[in-house]
């Protein structure tokens, strides 16, 4: 089962990957986009980019999703593993189609579509739910995604892709104590992984 954390930067997702990381061994994978290979050590420096070509910065996140998927994400689910991933396809379709708006059209379509032939679905989607003025301040708004104006973007496509796939999300009240929230996410994988 393909597991994906998704949600607004500062929701905490990232805190809830790492403590899901920490008491989970055999049967676990835990990756992550961008990935530690070359092409996301591309995609982290467009990220310190102000001046990035947002077209170009599309295809730099999906190049890194291709190898993820090919070293990592299919590797594992053949092996029989649950694979947690802090961030996938979704993070691309809400940020880069709030980053291409304007640029194209229907720039979320555009990005699904370039997508579909090779990508592979997750089969439950955590959606950590913080207001983009929250997502803000706990990031540190230190780059051009974390700007409560870009955020507000992003959550509005994070929610079209919720209205999309409503089966495969659950959302997570992410403005609760980081320990109420990992306990929501412990109940869901529970009942998802038939573990109750």
């Amino acid at each position: 089962m393909l597991v994906t954390l998704e949600g607004l930067d500062g929701s905490g997702k990232t805190t809830v990957w790492e403590a899901l990381r920490a008491t989970r061994d055999d049967g676990w994978t835990f990756t992550r986009e961008p990935t530690g290979s070359w092409y996301g050590d591309a995609v982290r420096r467009s990220i310190g980019e102000p001046d990035a070509d947002p077209l170009a910065e599309l295809f730099l996140y999906t190049a890194d999703h291709a190898d993820h998927l090919s070293r990592t994400v299919r590797p594992a689910l053949a092996d029989g593993d649950v694979v947690v991933s802090d961030r996938y396809s979704d993070s691309r379709y809400a940020y880069q189609a709030a980053s291409l708006d304007g640029e194209l059209k229907r720039p979320m379509e555009y990005i699904r579509g370039v997508h579909q032939p090779f990508t592979r679905e997750p089969d439950v989607t955590l959606y950590f739910d913080v207001p983009p003025e929250t997502g803000a301040a706990r990031a540190g708004a230190t780059n051009k995604f974390e700007q409560t104006k870009f955020l507000s973007e992003v959550q509005a496509n994070y929610e079209e892709l919720i209205s999309m796939r409503p089966g495969r999300f659950v959302r997570i009240d992410a403005t609760r104590p980081p320990e109420d929230v990992l306990d929501r996410v412990e109940d869901v994988l529970g009942r998802v992984l038939g573990d109750d």
